[in-house]
């Protein structure tokens, strides 16, 4: 049923809020504490009635006062047949209904989309569904794996070799799997519009210290291999940069100003000096 706020409620169902009250109390295994005092009713559309039908329903609302449950309403619904003025007013449904401040539970997440990698912890075990869209097949993704400078290999030859030497892998990820980890990767700590790589005067894909990827991801993100940085061991992406770049030149010479040294070339340092006599001047006279 429907709210119809612009019928009126016929006297005889808005009377019957003792009819309502103990439909709630009944819901509410007979605490009658927990129901409180009548706020409002409205009738209610019954969806086949046309034109200047008769109101034969409507909702009776009761503030819940049962723990637990703040700003949340009882929602009795009582009825009467139109053709019978003397037939009694029965409960047709009672619930309980959350208000605008009303405490609810959060929507709910299954659990493979609810746990996140911070989750995860030593022993812990994250199974994969068997229909993750991050993954197909190994064979049908091994042509995108294979290095353009090897185009002119058989696939299927490779993909043979890799077999028989225990490489192949049951399923690899798909280009979606790959989109996503790359938009996760980009938009992370490491990636190109983080604060450090908008601080560093240049990126990672001219360090000596990025080691690229291999695969279709390796244009754009590589495994930063400078034991000195934060970013050691993390994926980055090319255009990430920080201050440990292999070829950041800083000028290491003294802060300290020198004089620089004269030497004068017109004193012959290794010529004996003239005795002077005692009690004269030194300029002879």
């Amino acid at each position: 049923m429907q709210h119809d706020s612009e019928r009126p409620v016929p006297p005889r169902l808005a009377a019957a809020v003792d009819v309502a009250r103990a439909a709630a109390v009944e819901a509410a295994d007979g605490e009658a504490d927990q129901v409180g005092e009548a706020l409002t009713v409205h009738a209610e559309d019954g969806g086949d009635a046309v034109g200047d039908a008769p109101v034969t329903a409507a909702t009776h609302y009761l503030a819940a006062a049962k723990p637990g449950y703040r700003g949340w309403t009882w929602a009795v619904t009582v009825m009467t047949a139109d053709e019978d003025p003397e037939a009694p007013v029965t409960v047709g449904e009672v619930a309980l209904l959350p208000g605008a401040g009303a405490v609810v539970a959060p929507e709910w997440v299954p659990w493979n989309e609810r746990v996140r990698a911070e989750d995860l912890a030593p022993g812990d075990l994250l199974p994969v569904d068997s229909d993750d869209d991050r993954l197909v097949p190994a064979h049908a993704a091994l042509d995108d794996d294979v290095d353009p400078v090897d185009e002119a290999e058989d696939p299927e030859q490779v993909r043979g070799v890799a077999d028989e030497l225990g490489f192949g892998r049951p399923r690899v990820m798909s280009p979606e799997g790959r989109f996503d980890a790359a938009a996760r990767w980009s938009d992370g700590d490491f990636g190109p519009t983080a604060e450090m790589a908008r601080a560093a005067s240049a990126h990672c894909g001219t360090c000596g210290f990025y080691l690229s990827l291999a695969g279709s991801l390796r244009g754009a993100f590589g495994v930063c291999g400078n034991g000195n940085v934060p970013a050691d061991g993390h994926v980055v992406h090319a255009e990430y940069g920080c201050g440990g770049h292999s070829e950041l030149q800083i000028d290491t010479g003294s802060v300290v100003t020198v004089a620089e040294l004269v030497y004068d070339d017109g004193v012959d340092m290794d010529a004996p000096a003239e005795p002077v006599a005692v009690g004269a001047d030194p300029d002879g006279s």
